[in-house]
């Protein structure tokens, strides 16, 4: 069974009461929820960690190397500050998605430079809270491609 490792950034559980307008009404337990309901149906385990800490991030991260065959990330504001959030996701050479709720190309400026995009498989933004799901099917088809035939 594959293990997936999902990851939620900095103020992502604030999501519900944080800006509403930009990052919608669902919680983080409502997507983490969903997520769950989209992996029994796809066969395969997942591990979710949210933390506003760089560091606990980077360290799930390196952990996942012994155990996970991908990772969905939601980074947060660390998307576009942390060099070392994107040195860990090379570093471990497992698959990565990036997600984000919002569209960070119809926001601030400084929101248009992601460091982890150029060391992930792909890139998903601008769905709201279905961008997670879009995220996870995109890895899970994406890691079922490079699963040689039996």
């Amino acid at each position: 069974m594959k293990r997936i490792l999902i990851l939620h950034g900095p103020n992502l559980n604030l999501l519900g009461l944080r800006e509403p307008a930009v990052y919608g009404r669902m919680t983080l337990d409502d997507i983490n929820s969903r997520l769950n309901d989209l992996a029994r149906q796809r066969g395969v385990r997942l591990t979710i960690q949210q933390s506003n800490h760089e560091g606990v991030l980077i360290d799930a991260i390196q952990e996942a190397h012994a155990w996970a065959s991908g990772i969905l990330i939601n980074p947060g504001g660390l998307t576009h500050t942390s060099v070392a959030l994107r040195d860990a996701i090379s570093g471990v050479a497992l698959p990565a998605v990036e997600v984000h709720l919002s569209n960070i190309y119809a926001r601030e400026e400084f929101r248009h430079h992601s460091f982890i995009s150029p060391v992930c498989v792909g890139s998903i933004a601008g769905f709201g809270w279905r961008s997670y799901l879009l995220g996870l099917t995109a890895l899970l088809d994406k890691l079922e491609e490079q699963t040689p035939p039996a």
